[in-house]
């Protein structure tokens, strides 16, 4: 089974189009689980409304099944709690020129 961080590094290739930042640093993915070769997924959106929303869960579901030892990945959308800016990584801070 892949490690957390090797779950993690896929999802780091799952990019939001509109700010060009990956997922992870974006702060919208909220939980992870395996059970067996299935990988679980809890993620939100920057907003409820995200026009990009279906394009980035089939990239994450893409790069989670091209993983070794996966079979088969399930990405929940979850809106609770809701997405904030104080998520992100300061790498994501610095590349938005956020302060």
């Amino acid at each position: 089974m892949p490690s957390q961080e090797e779950i993690l590094e896929a999802l780091r290739h799952v990019f939001d189009p509109e700010l060009m930042v990956n997922i992870v640093d974006l702060g919208l993915v909220y939980d992870i689980r395996q059970e067996g070769r299935t990988v679980t997924v809890d993620m939100t959106m920057t907003s409820p409304t995200c026009p990009a929303a279906p394009q980035m869960l089939q990239q994450a579901k893409m790069a989670l099944e091209a993983l070794d030892d996966i079979d088969e990945a399930k990405i929940n959308l979850v809106f609770t709690p809701p997405w904030s800016p104080d998520r992100m990584t300061e790498e994501a801070r610095d590349q938005l020129g956020f302060f």
